[in-house]
């Protein structure tokens, strides 16, 4: 039911912009048992505006998704999507639901699952990518109709076109057979389908152009991209993928977004010198499951920067401290004192929910009112105090008034005496 209220919210927005599609849209399986957590992986970016109309929709629950594109109208796409999550929730293989595309002119819909394999269909310029067991590489090219990868078979399907107004217009073609053989040779060398589709990313950006998130999602997992790059407004571009995103220091987690990480070289906490990691390297990490990695859930904030900072912050704790709400606490109070996370009050270890066994760490923020950027200080004296010092120094104030204006009549009378 959750997918079909995105389904929803994509209409609403289909009326409220002009005409958009992903241009390169890639699903890559290489366990396709679905027991790697990292085995099945997709994701969607476009040098077009609007990203969050044609990035993904995901079912966590059955492990599909949807990536959606072409150059037809908004309606027709918007049917072929809803027709294709029907049939996938109904059971459907990723060939029987992508093959709902075919219906609408010129629409493009790749569907696919770490069990159901993957499949494009309608319009579409595309490499279907197989491995073999012996490591044998196949690349076919398909251009419309349906392509498939079977379900079982380790592989993927990257399609790419270029989007009008791209400097680097014209270079689909040869980028696209190329990233195919290089996701080929990586999944014969046994990278994760996350690492594989973060280089995907780097790829396509840097050498067609095609750059704007979109996101990713991991499908074993059910971790997604989120909003990380998708715009933040209408008849906007997302995120470009091939420059830098953030700076992280290595030891707390402190981190900072661009444009605001120019300003830093160096951890304003210990002092250490700052990574600086690209937005396709940040897409790549945020759907790995690593031993180390640390599912992060942030409540009660959207002001931007809370949750990738939060994300940074809880990690280098869990590393140092393991899952232990005291010691997060503390470490997401210190970036709040020290003016890291903004527009929050402090938590305590009560607003912490810690589950360790499945790696998940949830923070609950209360915003702090009136547009406050900072809590109040805690001050070693009672607010009752203050008040009696706030009241003394108005006094004190209100009797240096009175000299001012009576000063003349003052030294007169103080002459006379």
């Amino acid at each position: 039911m959750k997918i079909f209220k995105i389904t929803l919210f994509l209409i609403i927005l289909l009326m409220m912009m002009s005409t958009v599609s992903a241009t390169m849209n890639v699903i890559v399986i290489t366990d396709p048992s679905g027991v790697d957590p990292n085995g099945a992986s997709a994701g969607s970016m476009s040098f077009a505006q609007n990203m969050f109309q044609s990035t993904f929709l995901m079912s966590k629950e059955k492990q599909f998704v949807v990536l959606s594109g072409g150059e037809g109208a908004s309606t027709p796409r918007l049917k072929a999507i809803v027709d294709t999550i029907a049939r996938l929730e109904n059971g459907a293989t990723a060939s029987e639901a992508a093959a709902a595309a075919g219906g609408y002119q010129g629409i493009r819909v790749m569907a696919g699952g770490p069990t159901i394999g993957a499949a494009v269909g309608g319009s579409f310029d595309a490499y279907v990518i197989t491995v073999d067991p012996d490591g044998v590489i196949k690349v076919t090219p398909y251009k419309g109709g349906l392509a498939v990868l079977q379900p079982g078979q380790r592989g993927a399907i990257i399609h790419l076109r270029n989007t009008q107004g791209n400097p680097q217009y014209g270079s689909a073609t040869a980028v696209r057979r190329e990233t195919a053989i290089n996701i080929g040779k990586m999944i014969r060398d046994g990278y994760s389908a996350t690492t594989i589709v973060g280089k995907v990313f780097e790829e396509v950006a840097k050498d067609a152009g095609e750059k704007h998130g979109g996101g990713a999602v991991n499908l074993n997992s059910g971790l997604t991209t989120g909003d990380m790059f998708t715009p933040e407004q209408l008849n906007e571009t997302g995120y470009p993928m091939d420059e830098p995103y953030t700076k992280i220091c290595p030891n707390d987690g402190w981190s900072v977004g661009y444009p605001s990480a120019e300003s830093y070289d160096r951890c304003p906490i210990d002092g250490t010198p700052l990574k600086v990691v690209y937005a396709y390297e940040a897409l790549a990490s945020a759907i790995t499951v690593t031993q180390t990695s640390v599912i992060v859930s942030v409540y009660g904030s959207d002001e931007t920067g809370i949750l990738e900072t939060t994300k940074e912050i809880v990690k280098a704790s869990v590393r140092k401290n393991g899952y232990n709400a005291n010691t997060l606490s503390a470490a997401i109070n210190r970036a709040v004192d020290n003016g890291i996370l903004v527009g929050v009050n402090r938590v305590e270890p009560k607003d912490i929910n810690v589950k360790p066994a499945s790696k998940a760490v949830g923070v609950y923020f209360t915003p702090l009112p009136n547009g406050r950027t900072s809590p109040p200080w805690n001050l070693p004296v009672g607010s009752g105090i203050l008040d009696i010092l706030g009241n003394m120094q108005t006094a004190i104030g209100f009797v240096l008034v009175l000299l001012v204006l009576f000063r003349s009549t003052l030294i007169t009378s103080f002459r006379k005496r």
